[in-house]
């Protein structure tokens, strides 16, 4: 059985704080960096002559690749280091950074970011599980776990802030240039300030059969996800693609039963903790990356918002994010991780429901900040005894891994549940459009599209109120008891 090892000094000698703040400092960089390209789009449209159809690769080579990979990031942190592969990850993710920002080219530009999607699934699942391995006290863990969700969550929402102003106030490519100074400082911190923790797994062996299998099933799965509008969901197309990602990681999954070292051990999955924590988070992801998506275009093409004004529009999702962080550090205490999570899900959901009825004449203060208020609450409370549940259950030799898992269930999630949202949505204002047989207006135009909203924030709901439901039903107070005190103590 592996076992947990350190190399050159023990985790005791550092601060475990100062060790926070670092692993936190590089998510929050790739973290912000999924959302603060999309209010520049039209910037980088025009300065690097994207055709329509090719814009959209700005975003999907990221999360291609980002999605694809980050399983393959977790486990390769186990066995290689989990300083050693942060480190590579935020370095390969600085550089794709500063290629971006000297982008000549729109394939140089979706080159690059394909490489920040890499270096990102390398960072994200190594940060996450130096975290989970440094804290052993489980009052301390939940602590440092709720500044974690408070960064995951809410970078989404400063980085449509941060995208807003510097595009505004000076040009897109400061959106990934912005990225170098930060990824610097942090290697620089890293290389000092946090220790090297690893599997000593007792052999040398490495499970190229199964590492290849679910990167490139994943990827699959990924790119008929984010395709399946375009294509259509019925298509040929979306559903060979999503036939062949379903059946690679099928071949991986039987790899893995043969395997002497396999790349994911399935036992994990007994793991009751884990594996519902995962599928919730696929919801709650699926719901939340909508949110942002439709409220963004809320702001700006119905209540027409300047890409700055929108972003600022947004600020107060991140303070109840971390509004919702703090209380839920001091509920895990007193009602449970699996009590606060279903609160949290369920406050999240009816801040969903609020925004069904946004108006077409709206107005900030009195429509979208009554349903966007208890949804960031409701995510904070959520994100941290859900993060919890998903790491916290396992020994230490896996700690990269469930965290490999905990991030591909939110970003598969979060593609899955934009696609389908976006697939609602269109269909809806086409539907709406059509039954006004050519007679409709600028004011009708805009009721159809928002009545594509209002069906894509219904559909939000439905799933957030769905992982609700599995919390409820799959997950037990026996399941979550004593489950800080199993969870594996830092290495020694």
């Amino acid at each position: 059985m592996p076992s947990e090892a350190t190399t050159r000094t023990k985790p005791s000698a550092f601060n475990p704080w100062v060790v926070l703040v670092i692993a936190c400092l590089a998510q929050f960089m790739v973290v912000l960096d999924a959302t603060v390209v999309n209010v520049a789009l039209p910037s980088i449209q025009r300065g690097l002559h994207f055709s329509a159809s090719n814009l959209q690769w700005v975003v999907n080579a990221y999360t291609l690749i980002f999605g694809g990979f980050l399983l393959l990031g977790g486990r390769a942190a186990d066995l290689l280091g989990r300083k050693r592969l942060f480190i590579a990850g935020t370095a390969l993710f600085s550089v794709a950074s500063l290629v971006n920002g000297l982008a000549q080219s729109s394939g140089m530009l979706i080159a690059g970011r394909g490489l920040q999607g890499l270096g990102g699934a390398l960072v994200s699942p190594a940060a996450l599980s130096i975290v989970t391995t440094t804290f052993s006290d489980p009052a301390e863990r939940t602590k440092a776990l709720g500044v974690w969700s408070a960064i995951a969550a809410g970078g989404g929402a400063v980085g449509l802030l941060l995208g807003g102003v510097l595009t505004d106030l000076a040009s897109w490519p400061w959106i990934f240039i912005v990225n170098v100074p930060v990824g610097v400082m942090t290697i620089a911190l890293a290389l000092r300030l946090v220790p090297e923790t690893r599997v000593d797994a007792g052999h040398r062996a490495f499970d190229l059969a199964g590492a290849v299998t679910v990167t490139s099933g994943l990827v699959v799965l990924v790119y008929a996800i984010v395709k399946a509008q375009a294509f259509g969901w019925g298509s040929a197309r979306t559903v060979g693609l999503l036939a062949a990602g379903v059946a690679l990681i099928g071949v991986f999954l039987l790899v893995e039963r043969r395997s002497v070292a396999p790349l994911m051990r399935l036992a994990i999955f007994r793991v009751r903790t884990l594996s519902v924590a995962d599928t919730v988070l696929l919801l709650v992801a699926s719901g939340m990356f909508g949110m942002f998506f439709f409220a963004s275009l809320y702001v700006q093409e119905i209540l027409g918002y300047s890409p700055l004004r929108a972003g600022l529009a947004f600020l107060p999702v991140t303070a109840g994010i971390v509004i919702g962080a703090g209380i839920a550090q001091q509920l895990i205490a007193r009602i449970g991780a699996r009590n606060v999570a279903i609160a949290g899900v369920l406050l999240a959901a009816a801040g969903m429901v609020v925004l069904t009825r946004l108006p077409v004449h709206g107005s900030y203060l009195g429509d979208l900040l009554p349903g966007l208020t208890p949804l960031s609450i409701g995510m904070g409370l959520t994100f941290v005894p859900i993060t919890l549940l998903g790491t916290g259950g396992v020994t230490g030799e896996d700690a990269g891994l469930a965290s490999g898992l905990f991030n591909t269930a939110q970003q598969v999630g979060g593609s899955l549940g934009l696609a389908i949202l976006s697939t609602l949505a269109a269909s809806r204002t086409t539907s709406v459009i059509h039954s006004l047989a050519g007679h409709a207006g600028a004011g009708a135009a805009l009721a159809a599209r928002l009545s594509g909203y209002h069906l894509a924030f219904a559909a939000a709901a439905v799933m957030l109120a769905l992982g609700a439901v599995i919390l409820v039903l799959a997950l037990r107070a026996r399941h979550v008891r004593g489950l800080e005190l199993t969870a594996s103590p830092v290495a020694t």
